[in-house]
Order: structure tokens, then sequence, then C-alpha cells
């Protein structure tokens, strides 16, 4: 693995939500990035043709441990019920 080359955090439904994970992200310090991913393409060799649809986002690797710390405190603290 490529110190220098962001690495597949996860994968979300679109870019808003990509915009969404990357600025908690950001917030929490860790640089962040997202593109279209083909995941959701391919069966009958079509390629993406606009911005919509699934995208992954990236993270260097140094900051791939944090990353998954907060995005997992941002999915459970999205799972607790409000009081």
């Amino acid at each position: 693995m490529d110190p220098d080359s962001p690495v597949r955090l996860t994968i979300v439904r679109n870019e808003p939500e990509a915009e969404l994970v990357c600025g908690l992200l950001r917030a929490g310090d860790v640089r962040c990035m997202h593109r279209i991913t083909d995941l959701a393409f391919g069966s009958g060799g079509e390629l993406p043709t606009s911005g919509a649809g699934a995208r992954e986002v990236l993270v260097m690797p140094r900051d791939h441990e944090r990353a998954q710390a907060l995005l997992a405190e941002l999915v459970h603290d999205a799972d607790e019920p409000s009081t």
C-alpha cells in the first residue's frame, strides 16, 4: 500500500452524504475527499455519466484508523434515541 495514496473509508449513496461525512471527518482533523464510484455500474458495461450516484469517501492511510473511529461514533450517535 502506497502511504501517499488515499484509501477507501466507506461508500455512501450520493454526493450530499459524501459531503456530510467529509465535513464531519474534517472537523475531527482528518483530511478527506470523495469521488464517484462505479460499483453500482458495470453490469451492462456502462459508466456513470453524471455526478449522481454512489460515492466513495477516501482518506490517507495514516488517517484511516482515526477516520473509522469518527465514522463509528457518528453512526452510534445517529442510532441513539434522543431524550
